[in-house]
């Protein structure tokens, strides 16, 4: 009995290719939507452990606030400065590391190839708590920073743009702002960014250079990253900084900071919050196409039911039960709705590298998605599909078989 139900499920279906097809789109549709949101999400939350892979649990963030209302209405503007970076060495209790940069834009050249990149002026202690490894060559020494030597240390897309393939990099001069500085390294690509800016498509100059001659008349912004001696004390360590810094500013108990201060823990969080929620958003979605293709099967299947009255009619005359009525259409909707969902699981795998490929994001396939959008899709067959089915179910035989 099953095999003959499900035979003439499958007849009816193939008698009208068309309304089936049209009946699947929006599952297929939805499904591949519910893929390609979640392989989106979870290349969001790997972009974001990859850009915060730097820092470490006890990292500290300090940037310009532009613009801060004071609690007076008066504006204070950002006064971040190297000079911060030696106060708090020297009055932080609780910072075990202290660095400071000074970053810009300019046009970086090298013979006939040239390119705007981040111009980064940094001392010796950022190498030590950033995540850059150096493919060949050295940092800066002491004494060339205090002498402002015209040096640099390219990022490895910097590398990439200016030289060709092979070429001897080392010792080579660049030119940043009318001024020759020489080559003598080159770093790793991380993947990973500095503030807005990624680390790969940077250079890096002692930042006393940079004050002097490249970025000091252009007003680069400051960066500060510290790290406290104990993860246990980064609520302690972030009070003090801001009490020194405030001191250090003069500003008053009514005005507001002129700068903002974020440890690694909470911009992790925050940016994997954000990741999150753009998934749940897309998630209902899909969950809506999903929901709308089920309505859409739902009427494709009363359409069927009102069409094949009389069929019905002469079923129940030669001895067909309730049961088999609605286990019949019933099975035509879950068929269309789990055949849909099988093309959108296909579907939704084949477009995720041309998403990856053309759409220039990170993008990381997941068992949740497919697993989710069939479920979903039976779901959707069998919850949309069982009212038609029990209402063939409980035609009248009789008034069944008057029908034209």
């Amino acid at each position: 009995m099953y095999w003959e139900i499900i035979k003439m499920a499958f007849e009816s279906l193939l008698a009208n290719k068309t309304r089936s097809l049209l009946s699947m789109l929006g599952i297929v549709i939805g499904v591949s939507t519910v893929i390609a949101v979640f392989a989106i999400g979870k290349g969001a939350e790997s972009a974001v452990d990859e850009q915060f892979s730097g820092l470490s649990a006890k990292s500290i963030i300090i940037m310009g606030q532009m613009g801060g209302k004071s609690g007076g209405g008066a504006i204070s503007s950002s006064k971040l400065s190297m000079e911060d970076v030696k106060v708090i060495r020297e009055k932080a209790e609780y910072i075990s590391i202290v660095t400071g940069i000074m970053q810009g834009n300019d046009t970086v050249s090298y013979n006939s190839n040239e390119d705007s990149y981040a111009v980064v002026g940094t001392d010796l202690d950022f190498f030590s708590i950033s995540n850059l490894k150096l493919v060949t060559g050295r940092f800066f020494t002491d004494e060339e920073m205090k002498d402002k030597e015209q040096l640099v240390v390219l990022g490895s897309d910097v590398v990439e743009a200016l030289y060709i393939e092979g070429e001897e990099i080392l010792e080579t001069k660049v030119v940043i702002n009318n001024k020759r500085l020489e080559v003598i390294g080159y770093f790793e690509e991380t993947g990973s960014s500095l503030g807005r800016t990624s680390k790969d498509e940077a250079v890096y100059i002692p930042y006393q250079t940079a004050e002097s001659s490249i970025l000091g008349d252009k007003g680069g912004s400051v960066m500060l990253t510290l790290e406290a001696d104990e993860v246990d004390n980064i609520t302690l360590a972030t009070e003090e900084v801001t009490k020194i810094l405030r001191e250090e500013h003069n500003l008053k108990d009514s005005q507001e900071n002129d700068f903002r201060i974020m440890d690694a823990g909470s911009m992790v969080g925050a940016a994997q919050e954000s990741a999150s929620l753009m998934t749940t958003v897309l998630t209902l979605v899909a969950a809506i196409v999903l929901i709308v293709s089920g309505i859409g099967i739902m009427n494709v299947m009363f359409v069927t039911v009102a069409e094949r009255t009389k069929e019905i009619g002469i079923a129940r005359a030669i001895g067909a039960k309730q049961g088999d009525i609605l286990k019949q259409f019933l099975f035509e909707s879950i068929f269309l709705s789990t055949l849909g969902g099988l093309i959108g699981i296909f579907l939704g795998q084949s477009i995720i590298p041309l998403i990856s490929k053309f759409g220039g994001l990170l993008i990381t396939s997941t068992v949740t998605g497919p697993v989710l959008g069939f479920t979903f899709s039976a779901l959707v067959g069998i919850v949309f599909g069982f009212y038609p089915a029990l209402k063939a179910s409980r035609l009248d035989p009789v008034d069944a078989l008057r029908s034209e």
